[in-house]
C-alpha cells in the first residue's frame, strides 16, 4: 500500500536482547523509503535483556532508524507503563537522549520529542499564556 500513512511502533520490534540486526535493518530501510511513513522510537527496553541492558545496547537500532527515516519522521514514545517492566520512565528517556546523534539543535530535539507527532497525527496545539500565578 504505497500511499499508507502510518507509524511503525516500537521501532519494528527488533530482538535487541540478541543484538540481531537482520532482517530488521533491511525492513526498516525499505519502509523508510515511503515519505508518509514514520517510526516511533519506543518499546526498546522490553526488547532488550530486561534484567541486564545497558544504554549502548540500543545505539545501533536508534541510529539506524534515524538514518533511515531522518529526524523529521521519528517520534519519541516511552511505552509507559510497559517500559516499567525493564526501566523507569527517566531511563527510557535517557536511553534515547544518550543515543541520539551529537549536537542536535533544540528544534531537532523538539521535533523528535513532540513536533513530529503533532504533525503526523495532525493535532492542534494549545498555547498557554504565562499568568505569573
Amino acid at each position: 500500500m504505497p500511499n499508507l500513512h502510518a507509524v511503525i511502533d516500537h521501532i519494528g520490534k527488533p530482538q535487541i536482547s540478541h543484538q540481531e540486526t537482520s532482517p530488521w535493518q533491511e525492513w526498516v530501510t525499505e519502509v523508510a523509503q515511503y515519505p508518509q511513513m514514520y517510526c516511533k522510537l519506543s518499546g526498546m527496553v522490553t526488547e532488550a535483556n530486561v534484567a541486564a541492558w545497558v544504554e549502548s545496547d540500543f545505539n545501533f537500532y536508534i541510529k539506524h532508524v534515524i538514518h533511515a527515516f531522518g529526524l523529521n519522521r521519528v517520534i519519541f514514545g516511552s511505552d509507559w507503563p510497559v517500559c516499567l517492566l525493564a526501566a523507569s520512565y527517566d531511563q527510557a528517556v535517557s536511553i534515547l537522549l544518550n543515543n541520539l546523534p551529537e549536537a542536535l539543535t533544540e528544534q531537532e530535539l523538539d521535533d523528535v520529542f513532540g513536533n513530529n507527532a503533532i504533525r503526523f497525527y495532525q493535532l492542534e496545539t494549545t498555547h498557554f499564556i504565562e499568568t505569573g500565578v
